[in-house]
């Protein structure tokens, strides 16, 4: 069918051809033939009516009628004149053969000629000669001569055209069937058939590359079903559990070891639904050929298959499609047994939200319980309270009786804690002492308060941690959501500010959260800020107090007093930033830079008149007195070319309280050197005198509460702070300490205290703490200095 139409469209370009090229030419041909007939009959007739006109001039001339009849006869006897008409000029002879019409009643063409006599007188003119000729058609323009020439022609196109024919079957026709023949073998046989055909042109090119295409095909085909047989092989052989589905979920074929882990057999699983096969309730999209994952992507889940003996196992499942088939998308899919894999993450999950000392929640495991607890009172309409309870002096255990013991009153406090609790709360421990407890009902914080205080009660009996016996207590903090918190987050956050609320105001209590204490936070959040930022910026400066003798009032010391300066808040309040900086770990920093620069400031103190042998009291924190506090001491004393003479350290009751012995040593060793200690604010912590004899104090400051509540009566009345005030400097002169009196801020107060017989004091009558360059405009107006003197 098709070799014929291919012959069919060369048939019709060989006459398109002819129409386009050889018909015109033909027609050329027939159109200059005609032509040069034509041509030659007009000029044969033009012969003859000339020749005819000159024999008919005499018998006109004579009127002989005879004569003109017979030569017009003569004339009209012509094949190709079908009349001759012959008229004199006057009209008296008139010749017309034949006498009516034509010969052949044919359309003719008329040819006329005037008839003239040459006489004695000249040409005369005597009568005109008309003959009709045939008009003639096409076939009379057409002599023999034309004919043979058409002929030839004819024959000639016929041959080119038949040549042409033959040469196309031969040439194309023939190898396109034999190629064609192949292809179709190829097709029914599955075997790559050949063509037998070889010839040095296009055709024979054709053949060849067929053939090598066909031997290639065949190698790749037989490469194939090698590749074919050894995937079939490694999908069953493979130990893992191969298996693929069809669009509507179908299981089209599995591996002989997916069989083997499942116990089910091929013809019973293929071309059922793979869901027929999953545990009651798992109706999982994966691994059912209906996830449309990106190209190359591959898509995983995990769900629960029941075997064919019934145990339920958990199967990983990764699901990659294999393209589209007959419009029909399938899937290879791995399904991988991991219920020792799932057993093993609840157990590692389990593990990891449980506290290994308590058996407690930890923190990860009590957030968790957070986020579902407020999921819960949600959808019941409840209040959810949490209670962060911290233990009060438990590090002074781990501290004395060690972490063994720590743990032993943890695990206690736990075993006593927890029937305090109703079945439906939570208790968690955060970490260290740390422990929160959540409370769901529809009045929580009444619940909350209630097991507050049954918690608080489990601390009336002591602990006895590896024999010892200790007292503890708690404090606790309470926030609710949604009252105070709206996210877990938020509650435990709050519930801890309540906590360390508590901790601020003596401890051993509860705490309900108030908005001024996230006020606080906030506060205390950006005061840690300032701190950080004026670490980096050394907006930190030592501001100078004068130490005066009560007699004269003349600077004997200054102390050192921390300020931080803000560029855009000017001075903060000193104690605020103490207080934070001890808490988060800053004051040693804070302290180091207090220390340098007081150091620095003594030096430049020296260089007034008359202050050459002043000295400078600095406040260190229990975290400054480290083993390398002497060294760094000795170096900052040694670039400023101050004697250790004229420092005096000041340290707090609660420093001494430590009984540390490395403090201890370090107090010791700076005494050594020459310097001073002075216990600061003596009077209002335990106030042991104990401290006077144990510890090297050389000074003793009486706290600004006892001064402030001196009055000019105190010396004659001899009232309760009169009195303290002289034990305290009686005490301490035995003990060869001296005394300087702290907050004086009246003359009555000055002189109640010179009278008591104390030397030195220090407060607002005498100057307020001041910047250096205040200091030096204060005690040298003139700018005088000395020099080579520290």
């Amino acid at each position: 069918m098709h070799t014929h139409s291919v012959e069919k469209r060369f048939l019709l370009i060989i006459c398109a051809a002819v129409l386009i090229f050889v018909m015109p030419l033909f027609g050329l041909f027939f159109y200059l033939s005609a032509e040069r007939t034509l041509n030659e009959r007009m000029e044969r007739f033009d012969l003859t009516i000339s020749t005819n006109a000159q024999a008919l001039g005499k018998p006109l001339w004579d009127f002989d009628i005879d004569s003109a009849r017979k030569v017009a006869a003569a004339i009209a006897a012509g094949s190709e004149i079908e009349a001759v008409h012959v008229r004199d000029s006057s009209g008296a002879i008139t010749i017309n053969i034949p006498q009516t019409g034509t010969k052949h009643q044919v359309a003719t063409r008329r040819f006329s000629t005037p008839i003239s006599y040459a006489s004695v007188d000249g040409d005369k003119h005597v009568g005109t000669l008309e003959i009709d000729v045939d008009n003639g058609g096409l076939i009379s323009t057409i002599g023999p001569r034309d004919v043979s020439f058409m002929f030839i022609f004819i024959f000639a196109v016929t041959i080119v055209f038949l040549s042409a024919l033959i040469a196309n079957r031969v040439i194309v026709i023939r190898p396109l069937l034999r190629l064609i023949d192949a292809v179709i073998r190829t097709r029914r046989s599955g075997y790559r058939q050949r063509v037998d055909w070889h010839s040095r042109d296009e055709m024979g090119l054709l053949a060849e590359n067929f053939n090598e295409m066909q031997s290639e095909l065949a190698h790749e085909e037989s490469a194939l079903k090698a590749a074919h047989a050894m995937v079939q092989a490694v999908y069953n052989k493979t130990p893992a559990m191969l298996y693929m589905v069809d669009a509507g979920g179908r299981i089209a074929a599995v591996s002989d070891y997916w069989m083997l882990a499942t116990g089910y057999g091929r013809e019973e699983v293929t071309g059922r639904q793979f869901t027929d096969f999953l545990a009651r309730g798992q109706r999982g999209g994966v691994g059912q050929g209906k996830t449309a994952p990106g190209p190359g992507e591959t898509v995983a889940g995990t769900v629960k298959f029941q075997c064919a003996d019934g145990r339920i196992i958990d199967v990983l499942i990764r699901e990659t499609p294999m393209g589209e088939e007959d419009g029909r998308t399938s899937a290879l899919c791995v399904m991988t047994d991991v219920t020792e894999l799932k057993e093993a993450e609840t157990r590692n999950h389990l593990q990891a939200i449980t506290d290994h000392l308590t058996g407690l929640l930890n923190r990860q495991g009590f957030e968790a319980a957070l986020d579902g607890k407020i999921i819960e009172a949600d959808r019941r309409g409840h209040q959810l309270a949490c209670l962060f309870v911290d233990l009060d002096r438990f590090k002074w255990i781990n501290d004395n009786l060690g972490h063994a013991a720590g743990d032993e009153v943890l695990r206690e406090v736990v075993a006593r804690a927890t029937p305090q609790l109703r079945p439906t709360d939570v208790i968690a421990r955060l970490g260290g002492d740390e422990f929160a407890i959540l409370v769901s009902a529809p009045e929580a914080e009444t619940v909350a308060r209630a097991i507050a205080d049954r918690i608080k009660s489990i601390f009336v009996l002591p602990f006895t941690p590896e024999g010892a016996s200790v007292t503890l207590s708690a404090s606790i903090g309470i926030s609710l959501y949604p009252q105070h918190a709206s996210c877990a987050a938020e509650l435990l956050q709050k519930s801890d500010l309540a906590m360390y609320a508590r901790k601020r105001n003596g401890k051993n209590g509860t705490e309900v959260f108030a908005d001024s204490m996230a006020d606080n936070a906030r506060e205390r959040a950006e005061l840690e800020r300032y701190i950080n930022e004026a670490l980096e910026n050394d907006w930190f400066d030592a501001w100078l107090q004068p130490i005066c003798d009560l007699a004269t009032g003349r600077p004997t010391n200054f102390e050192a007093l921390m300020r931080l300066r803000h560029p855009a808040h000017g001075i903060l309040p000193p104690a605020k930033i103490i207080a934070v900086a001890e808490e988060n770990g800053k004051i040693e920093a804070i302290g180091n830079v207090i220390l340098r620069k007081a150091v620095e400031y003594l030096a430049r103190i020296s260089t007034i008149p008359g202050f050459e042998d002043v000295r400078m009291s600095i406040n260190f924190s229990p975290l400054q007195l480290n083993a390398d506090l002497l060294a760094r001491m000795s170096d900052i004393l040694m670039k400023s070319g101050i004697q250790p003479s004229r420092i005096v350290l000041e340290i707090t009751e609660a420093v001494l309280m430590r009984n540390n012995p490395e403090i201890n040593m370090v107090l010791r060793g700076l005494r050594d050197c020459g310097m001073s200690i002075a216990l600061d604010d003596f009077g209002t912590g335990y106030s042991s005198l104990s401290y006077l004899h144990r510890f090297p104090v050389n000074i003793v400051k009486v706290d600004r509460s006892f001064v402030a509540a001196l009055h000019p009566d105190s010396a004659i009345e001899r009232d309760k702070a009169y009195l303290l005030v002289q034990g305290i400097n009686t005490i301490a002169q035995h003990l060869n300490c001296k005394v300087v009196a702290e907050g004086i801020e009246t003359t009555s107060q000055r002189e109640i205290l010179k009278d008591m017989g104390i030397q030195f004091g220090q407060g607002y009558l005498f100057s307020r703490p001041l910047s250096i360059d205040d200091i030096e405009q204060l005690y040298n107006p003139t700018g005088e200095r000395l020099t080579g003197r520290a």
